[in-house]
């Protein structure tokens, strides 16, 4: 609600804002990990940066600050597994990021001074943040007021009030977010693009070139035709070597899952409890205690118009032509058994328009603000001025500066006490109305609109495997675990009929992997044991009882060929082939003058290509061809290439012509555009840039 709760309503947008705007936006991907027995001489090291270190307390309270941040803006009360690991890796890449830059603009004495921190709060044109945070919401234009009337009424407040640590912290991090733009802006602004620059990119996105070609794929020689030795994935490796450095520690490791899904009779046990409760839910008094204590999913009741109950849409389109007090199911929705009841629906307006008085009931009581209210009622009813008596009475200041305006809103806009009371009302009705947040005084000023709401309460019972079904399987995997050797996992696997899955290159701190949604503990274990390993224990994942084998390290840095085999395995193989392939066109070039006579040896067609352009390398019906059209822009018109070996095959080829454009007489533009593509790239690159110089150290798969 826009409302009681400035601070609740708009600090949440300002943090937001703040996490969003903050370093998270430079720094990109994940930082190296090390460990080892490092970890034994500090158990509070998290990481390192440039050789100052993270703590890991520091870094699970800014966690737990991000988490309850988000809690509070997605409505959500318990993070997923998948969500809390989103959390931690923002959280992580902040604290780098902060400690990156704070180095550098030490180094560079990069400041933002007093007068500048003070404009970007109060001045005429402030920071972003700010002006998004206190915009007018008639006006859609930043409002000086509210951010005076916001100031003073934080000024007022006492000393312990955790307003005054939260505007503190945003401010802080403003400035370090302005400090970060500051030294973007000085490294993007020393890029320079030159006028040969701007010829070559025109050149390149208009040059024109026509030509015909035939091509072998690689795909044509069955991979049980070709040998590969040891001297093929080493040469290939020394060649491409660059390009094997990974900027973390992976693992890979083998697992098998032991299903422990509820049996007919556990869903059978449910369903018949779903029955139970049924008929206590029709004849219950108290709806709203009866899904707190019973439910698994403990929503509040609320008004909801058609469509949004969260139902299926059968049950939804029931319930809204069914009387009050109509119950259906159990039914079956979302692997749970769900009861619904229809408390109350009535036809309401759509909108209302609203303003209130706040009073603070946390120093006088609940009893003497409700008495406090009415003695302010009735002023007004009395004559005098609501507008008045809000700026003079109400603590929410925000509203209080604009008479305790709070503006149209829909349902779902403000909280249930509030909303029951301004919807059930009519037009010029002045209600008193307890909250947790203080005892409003409301006027409804006007009503718009009307349709039907609904108020069903829901009592869901997810279906889970009984005891009984849950011992049977883990007993299986137990059995599994303890029958393995060294090197006898798939075998087991295929014994017990079970299919073996693999985890391939996850990092320390995944949450999930193919398969498995809630990993974390599987990982953790990953990342403690050797190259071999069995898990130490069955693992539980939901209703999954894992065992698994751990099968590869690959170490942060330039991967050794052996780690690398696998992945270079296709491109080694395509390298053989190119030269069989390349062999073949070398023979049939041999006395041969035209293309159409290497097609015709071959027996391949000629392709005809028109107005290519050496941006777009993409050969039509295939795929990007960089070799090759880097190649046929370096080549003379009217002369039979050598075989080039490209990326789907081996191709020979020759130009017919090249249609070159108008010259270039203004690279403005050009270099606009180029240098826009820079400046793009600048923002990732360079903190990319400052992490490697800066030696960062990830220890987190230790602690996450």
């Amino acid at each position: 609600m826009g409302v009681m709760g400035y601070l609740r309503e708009r600090m949440g947008k300002i943090l937001a804002i703040c996490i969003g705007f903050s370093l998270l936006a430079f720094i990109i991907g994940e930082v190296v990990r090390t460990g080892g027995s490092f970890f034994r001489e500090d158990r509070n090291l998290l990481g390192e940066v440039g050789g100052e270190k993270i703590a890991y307390d520091e870094f699970q309270k800014r966690v737990d600050q991000n988490s309850a941040q988000f809690k509070q803006q997605s409505g959500q009360g318990v993070l997923s597994p998948q969500i809390l690991n989103y959390v931690q890796e923002n959280t992580w890449n902040q604290m780098i990021g902060q400690a990156v830059l704070q180095k550098e603009v030490e180094k560079l004495d990069i400041v933002v001074g007093t007068d500048e921190s003070n404009a970007m709060v109060h001045g005429n044109n402030p920071d972003p943040q700010i002006a998004r945070a206190f915009t007018n919401p008639k006006t859609g234009q930043f409002d000086p007021g509210s951010v005076n009337a916001f100031l003073s009424n934080l000024a007022a407040s006492k000393a312990d009030d955790p307003r005054r640590q939260q505007w503190a912290d945003f401010l802080t991090e403003m400035i370090e977010a302005k400090l970060s733009e500051k030294y973007i802006s000085l490294v993007s602004n020393s890029l320079y693009v030159n006028s040969l620059e701007a010829k070559d990119e025109y050149e390149a996105k208009n040059k024109l070139v026509n030509f015909k070609y035939v091509s072998l794929d690689y795909a044509s020689v069955p991979d049980n035709k070709i040998t590969i030795t040891d001297n093929d994935y080493q040469s290939y490796y020394n060649e491409h070597k660059a390009e094997f450095k990974t900027p973390q520690e992976l693992r890979t490791f083998d697992y098998v899952s032991f299903n422990a899904a509820p049996s007919k009779d556990d869903s059978a046990a449910v369903k018949k409890q779903a029955d139970n409760l049924r008929d206590s839910l029709k004849t219950s008094k108290n709806d709203s205690l009866f899904v707190q204590i019973n439910s698994e999913t403990k929503t509040p009741l609320t008004y909801q118009h058609k469509g949004r109950t969260g139902l299926d849409p059968k049950v939804d389109s029931i319930m809204f032509s069914a009387p009050n007090g109509f119950v259906y199911g159990p039914f079956l929705s979302n692997g749970s058994y769900k009861i619904a009841k229809l408390v109350d629906a009535h036809f309401e307006p759509d909108s209302v328009k609203a303003r209130h008085i706040l009073i603070d009931d946390k120093t006088i009581g609940v009893a003497k603000a409700i008495a406090k209210a009415d003695s302010i009622k009735k002023l007004i009813q009395g004559g005098q001025s609501f507008a008045t008596l809000a700026n003079l009475y109400s603590i929410d200041k925000n509203s209080a500066v604009k008479g305790g305006d709070l503006g149209t809103f829909g349902r779902g806009a403000m909280i249930p006490v509030f909303e029951d009371a301004v919807f059930s009302g009519k037009k010029g009705d002045l209600k008193v109305v307890p909250s947790q947040f203080g005892v409003h005084l409301i006027e409804i000023e006007d009503q718009k609109g009307s349709s039907k709401v609904a108020k069903v309460a829901v009592v869901d019972l997810p279906l889970k495997a009984s005891s009984s079904t849950q011992t049977i399987v883990y007993s299986k995997a137990q059995g599994f675990l303890g029958a393995l050797t060294k090197d006898n996992f798939d075998e087991q696997a295929k014994k017990a009929g079970i299919a073996k899955k693999t985890a391939a290159d996850v990092n320390g701190i995944a949450a999930s992997v193919p398969g498995i949604q809630s990993a974390r503990e599987i990982v953790r274990w990953a990342f403690n044991a050797e190259k071999g390993d069995f898990s130490d224990k069955v693992y539980i994942a939901g209703d999954q009882y894992v065992v698994a084998h751990l099968v590869q390290i690959k170490p942060k840095g330039i991967l050794s060929l052996e780690n690398a085999k696998a992945q270079i395995s296709p491109m080694v193989k395509n390298k053989v082939k190119g030269k069989l392939l390349s062999d073949k066109f070398q023979t049939a070039l041999n006395g041969s003058s035209t293309i159409d006579q290497v097609g015709q040896k071959t027996g391949l067609k000629v392709a005809p290509i028109q107005n290519m352009v050496f941006a777009n390398p993409v050969i039509p019906g295939s795929s990007a061809e960089y070799k090759l059209l880097g190649t046929i822009f370096g080549s003379k018109p009217n002369k039979i290439s050598k075989p080039v070996e490209g990326q789907q095959g081996v191709y020979v080829f020759v130009v017919d012509s090249f249609i070159n454009p108008a010259p270039l007489t203004n690279t403005v533009r050009e270099k606009q555009q180029i240098g826009q593509a820079l400046m793009q790239r600048a923002n990732s690159e360079i903190f990319d840039a400052l992490k490697d110089k800066a030696n960062v150290k990830d220890y987190r798969a230790k602690f996450l």
